[in-house]
């Protein structure tokens, strides 16, 4: 199966959030930023998914998402955290690195193959390690794509 989202290099940063809610509002000021879509609204959706239950993947990794009729295919952001904040993960341990996905408004399975897709590439030991290990935003972002081109081909 194709990976079906957009990462562009500008959309991985490094961040140091202080709690679960500034890492959702730097996922959302960051998305905003790189893809130009609203802010407010996306804050909005990530904060009403995680009323619903923690994004909280586990293994230090949290995959908070929301769907926007601002887009026309799913796209996604990545913060590495300097610091790891609590994220109420079913794993209980908190989370560095946070995948943030933002869908169309009707994406239906779509939104799903995404976030499918994402929890493939971090429940992957090799991957988990790398991206645990990698230096910078760039660096990131030359794994996520080269892995994403593998997948594609």
């Amino acid at each position: 199966m194709s990976v079906n989202f957009q990462l562009l290099p500008q959309a991985v940063a490094s961040a140091n959030p202080q709690s679960k809610q500034e890492a959702l509002e730097r996922v959302a000021a960051l998305a905003a930023r790189v893809y130009d879509i609203d802010e407010a609204a996306v804050l909005d959706g990530l904060e009403e998914r995680e009323r619903l239950g923690s994004t909280g993947f586990g293994r230090g990794v949290a995959i908070p998402h929301t769907r926007s009729d601002a887009i026309k295919r799913p796209i996604v952001v990545l913060l590495r955290l300097e610091s790891p904040v609590e994220f109420d993960a079913a794993d209980g341990m908190p989370v560095d690195l946070v995948f943030g996905l933002v869908s169309p408004e009707r994406s239906g399975a779509t939104h799903l193959h995404a976030l499918a897709a994402i929890s493939r590439l971090v429940r992957d030991d090799a991957m988990h390690e790398a991206l645990n290990e990698a230096t910078s935003p760039e660096a990131l972002y030359a794994l996520l794509s080269n892995q994403l081109e593998r997948d594609a081909a």
